[in-house]
């Protein structure tokens, strides 16, 4: 169970070909696991990572990030939040 005041959210996603998701932050930890295909893991002030099939990353509260997929298949994904409870899951950066 999270801390009290903080819950922890499961979502799957999907970024398509050619297609990125846009910098942004979350108010609690980022836990992902990379199902299919292979991501460009964009966090600022860091250089981009390449994350495949059967590769996790983390990304802490607050930092501001994206990613974009570069390959011509989808990439998929199961990310784990361990956020402040009653705040959006994610913001866009500024």
């Amino acid at each position: 169970m999270a801390a009290p005041g903080r819950e922890a959210v499961v979502v799957r996603g999907e970024i398509d070909p050619g297609a990125n998701a846009p910098r942004h932050t979350h108010p609690g930890d980022e836990i992902s696991y990379v199902i299919e295909g292979e991501v460009a893991l964009l966090i600022d002030g860091e250089p981009a990572r390449t994350i495949k099939a059967g590769e996790a990353f983390v990304v802490p509260a607050g930092k501001v990030h994206g990613a974009r997929n570069d390959s011509g298949a989808p990439v998929r994904f199961v990310g784990v939040y361990v956020v402040d409870k009653g705040r959006p899951l994610a913001t866009p950066a500024r």
